[in-house]
């Protein structure tokens, strides 16, 4: 019967790979060792120890060059979601780590919350900063394992008046995101927006302006010089992200 490698399978044959290969004995080396990634040696003494074979060499060279294809699409796709939130007026921050309150009162706890777009309008006018939360996805796996994580969600939505999922065409429909998240889809015609994103009323906290103001935001670019360089008025409320 063939074995079925999953995710937990590729990480305990990369374990053993920078290991000395000693064995736990549990089932994933059970299933490793039946579909011949490897491999038991005994030495002198009868002590055993497990060895990646050639085939389990190529399955981990197989997942590097799939994972690193999969960061350069996500890659690019922040990148062009932060170029459009600069297009748009706003100023932007990539790789941002924050700390977000969720629940109330002794329910409240801390979590950290690290979207890969973070954006506000460039206003002087506090009450027209808008901060906008992106997460993006370009594989089907990672967007279902972050649904299942609940308080990642309420994080970003602690943050931000708005959060965005951004995925890539094709790995979801619309319906499958919370209702509570806008969704964009990234396809060969550029960013369309599938379901726009609930606005809420929040007031920045003195905790997140202060991470803001210790992170770089991002550089503008020289394409977008024309973007829009002020904003003092109030922002039209039909307009999007």
């Amino acid at each position: 019967m063939a074995v079925e490698l999953r995710v937990t399978h590729h990480r305990r044959l990369r374990q053993i790979w920078r290991s000395a290969g000693w064995p736990c004995r549990d089932m994933l080396e059970a299933e490793l060792l039946a579909a011949g990634m490897l491999q038991r040696l005994y030495d002198a003494d009868g002590r055993e120890t497990l060895r990646v074979t050639d085939a389990g060499v190529a399955l981990l060279a197989h997942t590097l060059q799939k994972n690193r294809a999969a960061r350069d699409a996500h890659e690019s796709l922040v990148q062009r979601v932060a170029q459009q939130m600069q297009r748009a007026g706003r100023v932007v921050w990539r790789g941002l780590s924050l700390r977000a309150p969720i629940g109330e009162g002794d329910a409240m706890r801390w979590a950290v919350a690290l979207p890969d777009v973070y954006s506000i309008r460039y206003t002087t006018v506090e009450a027209y900063l808008e901060p906008v939360a992106h997460e993006i996805k370009v594989r089907r796996a990672d967007l279902l394992a972050d649904l299942r994580h609940e308080a990642k969600r309420a994080a970003y939505l602690a943050l931000s008046g708005e959060c965005w999922y951004v995925l890539r065409e094709g790995i979801a429909r619309p319906e499958e995101i919370p209702p509570e998240c806008g969704v964009m889809i990234a396809g060969d015609a550029g960013l369309q927006v599938a379901r726009p994103a609930p606005k809420r009323a929040m007031r920045m906290s003195f905790g997140l302006w202060m991470a803001l103001a210790r992170a770089a935001p991002m550089e503008p670019q020289a394409a977008d010089e024309d973007a829009q360089p002020w904003l003092v008025e109030a922002p039209d409320a039909a307009s999007g992200p």
